[in-house]
């Protein structure tokens, strides 16, 4: 998933902390708000009593700025119950590490999608999270993402092959005791692949959308049921990963 001039650090579950109240006898509008969103985020579903206790905010406040939020589409209110609206989901969408990147994405993915019968993805590593900006389909159908927020990179193909490919001074959680094998593993053979770890029913591979020097831009990933070989995919994903790189490297 996204003002006051206070800086707001992203904990490691991608949530917003609500601001602290020390030392601070007035609270921004804005600060107020993005911490009620931020509550709504990490529930999805909740009332005016667990979302002002949350956030450390006076009910009266909370139900103040949840009804303007209400009127702004960026909160839902279904009988007292709060959850984040549509507006919000589609100023969310919008959001992509570097403008160019999805343009140079959509063709090649369609061709990949269309090609493979498969459902292909691009999904980006922000703040220790992996998040998905695009699907493409061979049918045209956009199906939900496996979760439409962001999740840990080691749940998800598409999050390891970032995370291997990525320097250093990634900023990360408590790592798997099994990661460095599989980290070096993934960059041996260029993908990293999720047999039903995930979804059952689906199975994933996911290769790294090259940059024009350091750690790759995005992961290209391809989804499809436990029939298909996954190796075999993934060398169809890295031509289609280097044709988005080339793209993309001659809009930069």
């Amino acid at each position: 998933m996204y003002g006051s001039n206070t800086a707001t650090t992203a904990r490691w579950d991608g949530s917003l902390p609500a601001p602290s109240t020390a030392g601070a006898p007035r609270r921004g509008v804005l600060t107020g708000a993005f911490a009620l969103l931020s509550a709504l985020q990490r529930a999805e579903d909740a009332g005016l009593t667990a979302l002002a206790s949350a956030c450390g905010l006076p009910k009266t406040t909370a139900y103040r700025l949840l009804e303007q939020l209400s009127d702004l589409g960026a909160v839902e209110n279904r009988q007292g119950r709060y959850r984040i609206g549509p507006h919000l989901f589609r100023l969310g969408h919008g959001w992509q590490p570097c403008p160019e990147l999805r343009p140079a994405a959509r063709r090649p993915s369609r061709r990949l999608a269309s090609v493979t019968g498969t459902t292909v993805g691009l999904a980006v590593l922000y703040q220790g999270q992996t998040m998905t900006l695009d699907w493409t389909t061979a049918l045209d159908v956009t199906p939900p993402p496996v979760n439409d927020r962001s999740v840990w990179p080691w749940y998800t193909a598409a999050g390891k092959v970032l995370v291997a490919l990525s320097g250093p001074e990634l900023p990360l959680g408590p790592l798997p005791g099994t990661w460095p094998g599989e980290a070096a593993a993934i960059r041996e053979r260029g993908a990293a692949f999720d047999r039903e770890e995930v979804l059952e029913g689906v199975c994933c591979t996911a290769v790294p959308v090259p940059a024009r020097s350091g750690p790759p831009v995005a992961a290209l990933c391809v989804l499809t049921d436990p029939e298909h070989r996954l190796d075999r995919l993934a060398e169809a994903a890295r031509r289609t990963a280097a044709a988005i790189g080339a793209a993309l490297g001659h809009r930069r």
